[in-house]
């Protein structure tokens, strides 16, 4: 029996509670189809997330995004067939250089290659001359590339004690000065000590099981006063870098975790490192015990230029407080949020990435060290302006003409980008902002390295220590100097160092000025002497 059958046998009340019962059914279905709904796009997010754990445990972390030309990627091991029809090319003719012949005095194994300082040690061999019927007409040399194992020196010093006759007074010349007062280390081991574990990411503890074998009692307790004491010499040094970064024009900043002091038993606290590189090619890596603005305060108090930085609000928060500073963020951490939509919406993120790919195919062309500054804004703006333009208002007319959900990763991650717009924009109007921070990304490796292999530092004073040596390191790496003969130098030279040219010992500067003569440890002087 239909519904309007049923309504005309029925009175006005039990019409009334019948269309009730039917309008409640409605809302019941309503309910249940939005629950699902809500339910499914639960699912798909879950999906979302195990399928990125996935990739972080098995999967490549590269972003490079790989495209075939002809539409698909070959497997490993699958070649063309001979017989595949192709496109027929004319090679031009050229004429190719024959190889020289060996020459006869070159060493027999030519993969060694090595520059001066690599000490060579002979081993000539003997020729057996049965008779007078033979002479030695040459040479022939191999070279073998060896290693010996953990060599620790101990050098002795020999002073004589003299009298006078005289009177029978006693002296003797003093014992040459230490880097740490009466210690017992030389300044090539403290060199050395830092390199491994900041460096190499050799943990201490390694460090003393590697002197132990090499036959060396040290207690564990020792290298680490070692090392705070050194970092302590080098605090100068690192505040000197830390006022160089912020008298420039442009800063990039980022943050990444590490475990400094203990918690509770068992648990360490998280702690940040907050790396600033400079426009001359410095880094520093302050400490900070939370992920907080307060450190931007402390250290940016008195900087005025352009910061850029990733997507972290509190960057943001603290440039639009100041007026001196100018925020600018980065394209690379923009187009990382596409690269997390692409299983689910390929077509439209590989438009994007295509888009944005163009855009730093533009900017690989330009060279801010070659150019200036006007130079450069006029190839941006004849260049990289028009693809920015296009990108925006492609995301604005995507986003009005696909119907998209807004939890929908390509829908974040287009009102990440719209959101940011003035940000992302900024490097078009200043020649010496970069387009992205990946420049900064790559010195926090040492980092992340450090937290597989040291793990964690055991107190805050120790993570700080850290960042001094970190500091100091990454900015040897950045200018080209090499970190074993500059803390040799710099440790020996500091404390004698005018504190009003401390800025001179930085890396930058150091390179201009002492590395032509460097300090040298006694154990090299000893080693240049024997060769």
């Amino acid at each position: 029996m239909s519904f309007e059958e049923q309504a005309t046998r029925l009175n006005h009340e039990e019409i009334v509670a019948l269309l009730a019962s039917h309008h409640e059914l409605r809302q019941e279905h309503a309910s249940i189809e939005r629950s699902r709904d809500t339910l499914a796009e639960r699912v798909d997010e879950l999906t979302r997330q195990i399928e990125w754990f996935k990739r972080q445990l098995f999967g490549s972390k590269s972003e490079r995004r790989l495209v075939d030309p002809d539409g698909r990627q070959l497997a490993l091991g699958e070649w063309r067939s001979k017989e595949e029809p192709g496109t027929e090319i004319t090679v031009a003719e050229h004429r190719r250089r024959s190889r020289d012949r060996k020459d006869a005095d070159a060493p027999d194994d030519a993969g060694v290659r090595f520059d001066d300082t690599v000490p060579v040690e002979e081993i000539r061999i003997e020729a057996p001359l049965p008779d007078g019927d033979h002479e030695v007409v040459g040479e022939k040399v191999t070279l073998r590339l060896a290693k010996r194992p953990s060599s620790f020196v101990v050098l002795k010093y020999v002073r004589p004690v003299v009298k006078r006759k005289s009177d029978g007074t006693l002296s003797c010349p003093p014992a040459p000065p230490a880097v740490l007062g009466k210690g017992v280390a030389d300044v090539s081991l403290l060199a050395c000590l830092a390199i491994d574990k900041f460096a190499y990411h050799l943990p201490l503890y390694r460090q003393h099981q590697r002197m132990k074998a090499a036959g060396v009692r040290l207690a564990r307790s020792t290298l680490t006063g070692w090392m705070q004491r050194t970092a302590d010499l080098l605090v100068p040094v690192y505040e000197a870098l830390l006022g160089s970064i912020l008298s420039g024009r442009v800063v990039t900043m980022d943050e990444t975790p590490i475990k400094a002091g203990r918690k509770v038993r068992g648990k360490m606290k998280t702690g940040y490192f907050w790396p600033i590189y400079g426009d001359r090619d410095e880094i520093v890596f302050p400490f900070s015990e939370s992920r907080s603005g307060r450190l931007l305060q402390d250290v940016l108090s008195r900087y005025e230029g352009v910061l850029v930085s990733d997507g972290y609000a509190t960057y943001e928060r603290y440039a639009a407080q100041v007026n001196g500073i100018v925020h600018a963020q980065c394209w690379a951490h923009t187009r990382r949020q596409f690269v997390k939509a692409a299983d689910v919406e390929p077509e439209l993120t590989a438009a994007a990435l295509e888009r944005i790919a163009r855009l730093y195919d533009e900017e690989s062309k330009l060279n801010p060290r070659l150019s200036d500054g006007e130079e450069l804004l006029e190839k941006r703006a004849q260049h990289s302006k028009p693809i920015v333009d296009a990108f925006f208002e492609w995301l604005k007319t995507v986003l009005e003409e696909h119907v998209l959900l807004p939890r929908n990763p390509f829908t974040e991650a287009a009102h990440y980008a719209l959101s940011r717009e003035a940000a992302l924009r900024v490097f078009l109007e200043y020649p010496d902002v970069p387009i992205d921070t990946n420049h900064l990304e790559r010195e926090i490796r040492p980092i992340a390295l450090g937290r597989k292999n040291w793990m964690f530092c055991w107190t805050e004073l120790g993570a700080r220590d850290v960042g001094v040596f970190q500091s100091v390191l990454a900015s040897c790496r950045l200018q080209g100097v090499n970190p074993y003969t500059y803390l040799v130098d710099v440790l020996q030279r500091v404390e004698l160092h005018p504190a009003s040219d401390v800025a001179a010992l930085t890396p930058r500067l150091w390179k201009e000025r002492f590395a032509g003569d460097p300090l040298r440890s006694a154990v090299d002087r000893v080693k240049n002497a024997d060769s």
